[in-house]
């Protein structure tokens, strides 16, 4: 299982006379990432670097990084390297630097980026990501009446009341087949479910 953050952040250190500023962003999906790069570009337009990764899906399947000019695995594979080992997804962090006019050298910025990362990640609000799965339940009015305690702790999505009620919700992997069984049994079947 893997773990998100449960909020975006932004912390700062300064290594030798140059700023580190770490942005973290919750994202679910590539185009959210390059949305926040993309703000985070525009906030610190004169910054020296933007280095950043990403890691993105329920199996941390879409994974990238940038070094933006550092020299070569200095930056961006480390950023990667601190967020896979803290077991992170839906998460882009970028690490904003301000050159102070001291060179740290290569063992130097693999430091700086790889506290910077780590110091942020010590501040952040760390969750286990939750796999949840969609439920449509179409029912009678007298059913729903029956069914309603069993779902106030889920999220509901969407619902609508015609003739039948017709309720989504998003229900975590681990409860969903020990609800369906409870809502068929309290319901003597009489609802209609999709999943």
């Amino acid at each position: 299982m893997f773990n998100m953050i449960e909020k975006n952040l932004i912390t700062e250190q300064t290594i030798n006379k140059s700023r580190f500023i770490t942005s973290l962003f919750l994202v679910s999906n590539t185009s959210e990432a390059l949305d926040a790069l993309k703000q985070i570009r525009k906030t610190y337009y004169d910054a020296t670097h933007n280095c950043y990764a990403y890691i993105i899906g329920n199996n941390q399947e879409i994974i990238k990084y940038s070094d933006d000019k550092e020299p070569s695995q200095t930056a961006g594979i480390v950023i990667y390297e601190v967020l896979k080992k803290n077991n992170l997804s839906n998460i882009l962090c970028v690490v904003t630097r301000y050159f102070g006019g001291i060179k740290l050298g290569s063992g130097g910025l693999i430091r700086a980026y790889s506290s910077s990362t780590a110091k942020a990640l010590e501040v952040a609000s760390i969750i286990p990501i939750i796999n949840k799965q969609k439920l449509t339940i179409s029912c009678s009015y007298e059913v729903y009446n029956l069914i309603q305690n069993h779902l106030k702790d889920f999220e509901l999505l969407n619902s609508s009341f015609s003739d039948l009620v017709k309720l989504e919700y998003l229900i975590p992997e681990s409860s969903f087949i020990s609800l369906i069984d409870c809502l068929n049994n309290i319901t003597k079947g009489a609802i209609t479910l999709r999943y």
